[in-house]
């Protein structure tokens, strides 16, 4: 099963932190990749990016539908490939270390079935941690770049 996970630790508050990522729209362009978003309701979400497969480039069209939001400090989410045979989960968690510090934590576990199976997991097996570090990065950057703003 592959999956990544990131840490973090940013000199924003938990408050600052859950405002920014309570909004999918904010960080959804950050994600690696990242083609497009497009909003169904206040849970759910489609988004489209492109993933390198050994040498190919494959445009990955996902649904993201939101578990849970439980303010400040984590959001929980599944995922369900919409053009690949896909599913996963993955979940954003802030720890608030001081009034100015947070933990932040970045999770995703993605699985292809089907007869690419083996060829897509084990390119994920690899790609998977990559990018859920990048894209905690990006949104710790975000963060301390619009706290430099205020």
């Amino acid at each position: 099963m592959p999956e990544g996970k990131h840490d973090i630790m940013i000199d924003v508050p938990i408050e600052q932190v859950w405002d920014f990522v309570k909004d999918m729209d904010n960080w959804a362009p950050l994600l690696p990749g990242y083609i497009s978003h497009e909003k169904l309701n206040e849970k759910q979400s489609n988004w489209t990016f492109k993933e390198t497969v050994g040498v190919l480039k494959k445009k990955i069209s996902l649904q993201v539908t939101i578990k849970e939001w439980i303010e400040p400090i984590r959001v929980t989410f599944e995922l369900k490939g919409i053009n690949e045979n896909l599913t996963g989960n993955g979940y954003f968690n802030a720890e608030s270390l001081g009034q100015n510090r947070t933990k932040m934590t970045g999770y995703l576990q993605m699985t292809a079935e089907g007869a690419l199976a083996p060829v897509m997991n084990a390119v994920m097996k690899n790609s998977l941690p990559k990018s859920g570090q990048e894209l905690t990065e990006a949104i710790a950057e975000r963060l301390e770049q619009r706290k430099a703003i205020r």
